[in-house]
């Protein structure tokens, strides 16, 4: 009988689900509701939303963010205000540590609902791999999985499975100081070429404009990778990971090693908060206005030049490619995980649709306000599909730069070693940045060879 009971529950628990969220129509719910043999009881309890509901008051809703979402958009409080006794919270992550989600996990009990601030080459599979984290397919409403721009939903997806929803883009592109490039004698337009880039940089110092010419930052998932992406995004191994040794990946460091020449004397150095990847040396170079030319995600740009005398010296333009290149560069999205033991799991998709829909978050991210202007823009075809319609008057023209560079740019493989790989690599390729191993394709095997070892360990 108990088994039985079983079987009712999670029968009525799913067509519930279905009818929720447009996937099946009431006719069709009370049809399959029958044909199981709920009965009229089973049905009006599961319309109710069934003894799911129940449990999820347990506890209030109780999201999790990574401390710089916060930061970077303040409009968050403004959503949760629509969501009464939620109970917010900011995450115990650093330098995109997981240990405290995975540790719970263990114990089959999760502090939290949902976590947003997840990447997908970073930590997403690694959380399905620990058990930390289930799909999202059986609560997100259809509709917003059909938003979702392709590339986007693939880069959140795992065997089929919606593992990450997608809340902020970011891309890897270039911007330059105007007046500095102005001053030195240089067009005021993007470098088409990395060869372009490099003689505009000299000239920069040359002309004693401003002390440096360029700049990147060193972490490979932001140098690296796109760099290479720009002369083939068909860098990655059978396997998933980053093909270390391609001729794309040896031609990106020899690339970064020329930058060098012409760049401040700590570029590899870590950076000064959240476990060393921010507040990188490159960001208060650029800040400083002691630079010419920047290459990174877009948003850092528009915050370093947040405080600029004048704001409008900052321009934007897509990633410079090698002679004969792909052109392409590198996305990923920060969004949400949603985790296995947690609860609220059909409020939670609620909130984060309301979240990643908000009008004034994407306002505030692309025009900015008094604290911050991340420059991030939203996954959704649908919004993009509403301003190019009736163009709002806040409205940038960096919009359409970011997202026609989304067409061309790839992501990170996701890997469980998608992250780690690169801060494996980090200290052995810089031996031949630093002059210490002559041959790049040498060091970068070295590479090789070190991820394979800590992969072997890791089994």
């Amino acid at each position: 009988m108990k088994i039985r009971k079983e079987e009712e529950y999670l029968v009525q628990d799913a067509l519930a689900r279905q009818l929720r969220q447009g996937r099946i129509d009431r006719r069709e719910f009370l049809t399959r509701s029958l044909a199981a043999g709920l009965g009229l009881a089973g049905v009006g309890a599961a319309v109710k939303g069934g003894i799911g509901s129940a449990r999820a008051q347990d506890r209030p809703l109780t999201p999790t963010f990574y401390q710089w979402i916060q930061d970077l958009h303040p409009s968050i409080p403004k959503v949760n205000e629509k969501f009464p006794d939620i109970n917010y919270q900011i995450a115990p992550v650093e330098g995109f540590g997981i240990e405290r989600f995975v540790a719970e996990a263990k114990n089959k009990e999760s502090t939290w609902d949902v976590y947003v601030g997840q990447t997908p080459f970073v930590e997403m599979t690694a959380m399905k791999e620990a058990g930390v984290i289930e799909p999202w397919d059986d609560y997100i409403p259809k509709d917003v999985l059909d938003d979702m721009i392709p590339s986007i939903r693939a880069e959140n997806t795992i065997d089929g499975k919606l593992y990450g929803w997608p809340f902020f883009l970011d891309v890897i592109g270039n911007s330059w100081h105007s007046g500095l490039t102005t001053k030195a004698g240089l067009p005021d337009a993007a470098p088409a070429t990395w060869d372009e880039h490099l003689a505009n940089a000299k000239k920069i110092m040359d002309s004693g404009t401003a002390p440096f010419g360029a700049t990147f930052d060193s972490h490979g998932w932001r140098s690296l990778a796109p760099f290479a992406h720009s002369m083939s995004s068909n860098v990655y191994t059978s396997e998933g990971l980053f093909d270390f040794t391609s001729d794309a990946a040896v031609e990106a460091l020899k690339l970064m090693k020329s930058i060098m020449a012409v760049s401040h004397p700590d570029i590899l150095l870590e950076g000064a908060s959240d476990g060393g990847v921010n507040g990188t040396p490159d960001e208060v170079a650029f800040a400083a206005q002691r630079v010419g030319y920047f290459t990174k995600y877009f948003n850092a740009p528009l915050r370093m030049a947040q405080n600029w005398d004048d704001q409008k010296a900052l321009h934007l333009g897509p990633l410079p490619k090698f002679a004969n290149g792909e052109g392409s560069t590198v996305f990923w999205t920060t969004g949400s995980a949603l985790f296995k033991h947690g609860k609220n799991k059909e409020k939670a998709a609620e909130y984060i649709k309301a979240l990643t829909y908000d009008a004034q978050i994407w306002k505030d991210s692309i025009a900015g306000t008094e604290t911050s202007h991340p420059g991030q823009l939203p996954p959704y075809k649908s919004i993009y599909a509403e301003w190019e319609a009736k163009k709002p008057d806040w409205m940038p023209d960096f919009v359409s730069l970011v997202r026609g560079q989304l067409d061309k740019a790839k992501a990170i493989n996701n890997h469980i070693f998608g992250l780690q790989q690169f801060v494996i690599g980090k200290p052995i390729w810089e031996t031949f940045l630093k002059g210490e191993e002559a041959d790049p394709k040498a060091a970068l095997q070295k590479v090789v060879d070190a991820v394979q070892a800590e992969m072997k360990r890791g089994k």
